[in-house]
């Protein structure tokens, strides 16, 4: 279908250079935002801990500071003291011990008990998401780099991006491989059921087109491609491989080629009713 100059701009139609992109696929898997009433209370008895054991130990270390003095404590005084503080932290190293079972070994604060990203997802500015992806995907492979889609989200919608991510203890009901991903920012809720992504695959090479450059069509999906200057070809494109913001089009359209992102739609109504108005 050929187009004026004046046709064009009346009927504001413009055009981008398809921009070559590398694409894996994705596999997707279900996740679980947490709630934080755990980890608050975990964080809690943990900070309970601290504090017992610390005072456990400055008792003992004021015990034996007396040795010897003529204010020292009777040796029955040493004994308790001793046996408080080895009881004190025992408790704490079962609370830390906890922690780890329940949140896993490679947690960001594996080292720190006191890190932020702990105090974060306690207070609530950050979520933590539970993921579990199909029996046999990523088995012996390192954490993968996971984003999120809310379950109403459209497939090339914009995704949620995880700051970290770590291996989760096997989640008894459904077999798979599980993870932990911590979620910034306030797009998620408390409870909240998410589709988890992750790339899987070997990368292939081709295009995007962006959502607004498709139109759909006797059930396909198509775009217009300007070959040459003033004539548009409509070309049918694969929805199967959705990324962040359009399609990745494996073949039939070339990097660089010259697509239309604004007035797809008047295009499709001028092909399909040549009578129809540019405007």
């Amino acid at each position: 279908m050929s187009l004026k100059p004046e046709e064009i701009e009346k009927g504001g139609i413009r055009t981008a250079g398809a921009a070559a992109v590398s694409h894996v696929p994705d596999v997707a898997g279900y996740a679980v935002v947490q709630t934080r009433e755990a980890i608050a209370q975990a964080v809690a008895e943990l900070a309970t801990a601290v504090a017992v054991a610390r005072a456990s130990r400055a008792a003992l270390t004021r015990v034996h500071g007396l040795a010897g003095t003529p204010g020292a404590m009777p040796v029955e005084s040493q004994e308790s003291a001793e046996r408080q503080a080895a009881v004190d932290e025992a408790a704490l190293m079962l609370v830390r011990r906890r922690l780890s079972a329940v949140y896993g070994e490679g947690a960001p604060w594996k080292d720190d008990f006191h890190s932020p990203a702990l105090t974060a997802l306690a207070a609530g500015s950050t979520h933590l998401a539970r993921v579990t992806f199909p029996l046999g995907l990523f088995v012996g492979a390192p954490s993968p780099r996971l984003s999120f889609s809310h379950l109403s989200d459209g497939a090339t919608a914009m995704r949620i991006a995880a700051q970290a991510v770590w291996n989760a203890p096997a989640d008894a009901a459904v077999p798979g491989r599980s993870f932990f991903a911590i979620l910034t920012g306030h797009d998620t809720a408390e409870g909240e059921r998410l589709v988890a992504h992750a790339a899987f695959g070997t990368a292939e090479s081709g295009v995007m087109v962006p959502s607004s450059a498709t139109v759909i069509t006797a059930g396909k999906y198509w775009c217009y491609v300007e070959q040459p200057p003033g004539v548009f070809v409509r070309t049918e494109i694969d929805p199967d491989a959705p990324v962040e913001g359009g399609y990745f089009v494996r073949a039939g359209i070339a990097p660089g080629a010259q697509i239309v992102t604004s007035g797809a739609g008047l295009l499709l109504a001028r092909e399909t009713n040549p009578s129809t108005a540019a405007d």
